[in-house]
């Protein structure tokens, strides 16, 4: 029998059932109302509060113009507290709002913002916190918001890998002033491109719904310097079908993560990191680290190897967002200054993640790995 060498993708889109999609979209078609707060728009705002246990969604055109967007809300300026350890969108949120990131390390068994070099790094020019939920393992929200509290601070989340996590039954997305989320293609839940800002009370909605178009109060009020960030019905619609699914493609990521845990728990010079008793996780994504000294062989070397055999890895988050050149020139991007986000992002790999990996799939990842 002809050995399998199709490509393994890292990641792969959960897909809505093509003949349910096909109703609503004649639906949408029928009312001729394709954007503007529509009525799928409206569902799904109404279905992810209720699935995401948040009082007050609202919904972006992706998970960039939330982070900008909740930046403005809350007027923040002057310098912001960050991780150096993510996607570039987290960091450029800040730059285009004017504001200067300040980077401080993170911890070792989670890669999330450690709270104990939060408060060293805080200066008068400090207004806010931007942390991430890195990989979708829940940052040390109290401690986080103990030190806001403690300052004046405002803290807003980049919870794009967060979807559904919970910490003993309460969403996470509930922490801090802002939430912001991602529903692009390659997230655990999709509506193709997407966002969302997950908020406290109706009157930040209001302010956050008219921000997000320009914004418009009704016709005739523009009551601030607003964008068009709105998300349109079809990708709505789409949102509601996979959000149906979203369930069973959790469970089948989490079963992918038990294997590769238990075959790669005994390997030297490989690291998996632990799901945090709990927590509802998601199982985004599946990091390990690699110690060329112990394994014997280089992370990049490893990425390679696997890639020859048609196995798609990402090396997530490399190179840190601080080492790129229009952030490079900070006092707070020295490595020095960073030396844990340094050395996991010069040993991470992400092996593949999906609801649509194979027994077949997960072997041949581990094949690559397990020498």
């Amino acid at each position: 029998m002809e050995k399998n060498n199709s490509k393994i993708t890292v990641t792969s889109p959960l897909l809505p059932n093509l003949e349910e999609f096909s109703e609503m979209l004649r639906d949408i078609w029928s009312r001729k109302w394709i954007t503007n707060n529509g009525e799928y728009h409206k569902r799904l705002e109404a279905a992810l509060c209720e699935y995401l246990k948040v009082p007050y969604v609202s919904l972006f055109t992706n998970g960039t113009m939330p982070l900008i967007t909740a930046l403005q809300a809350l007027n923040i300026s002057g310098e912001v507290i960050t991780t150096p350890y993510s996607f570039v969108a987290t960091t450029h949120s800040l730059w285009w709002n004017g504001i200067k990131p300040v980077f401080v390390d993170v911890e070792p068994d989670t890669g999330n913002i450690d709270p104990a070099k939060i408060e060293s790094a805080i200066t008068k020019r400090t207004t806010a916190i931007m942390p991430v939920h890195m990989y979708g393992t829940p940052c040390k929200t109290k401690e986080i918001q103990k030190i806001a509290d403690k300052y004046g601070l405002k803290v807003i989340y980049d919870a794009a890998h967060a979807f559904g996590v919970e910490v003993n039954g309460e969403s996470v997305l509930n922490a801090g002033d802002l939430s912001t989320m991602s529903f692009h293609a390659t997230k655990v839940y999709n509506t193709v491109e997407g966002g969302a800002m997950i908020m406290h009370d109706v009157e930040t909605k209001r302010r956050i719904d008219y921000l997000k178009n320009f914004g418009f109060k009704n016709e005739v009020e523009v009551v601030a310097p607003g964008i068009n960030s709105k998300m349109d019905e079809i990708r709505a619609a789409y949102g509601l079908l996979t959000l149906r699914r979203v369930d069973d493609a959790i469970e089948k990521r989490k079963a992918v993560a038990n294997k590769y845990r238990e075959h790669l728990r005994g390997v030297k010079g490989i690291t998996c990191w632990s799901d945090v008793p709990g927590v509802r996780h998601n199982y985004s994504y599946f990091p390990i680290l690699v110690d060329e000294e112990q394994y014997g062989m280089s992370r990049d070397a490893l990425y390679e190897y696997m890639k020859s055999r048609n196995v798609m890895s990402r090396r997530y988050f490399y190179p840190l967002i601080s080492s790129f050149a229009i952030y490079s020139g900070l006092e707070s991007s020295d490595p020095r200054n960073l030396p844990v986000a340094t050395e996991i992002a010069n040993k991470v790999i992400c092996l593949p993640m999906h609801h649509g990996l194979s027994d077949e799939d997960v072997a041949r990842v581990l094949d690559c790995i397990v020498r």
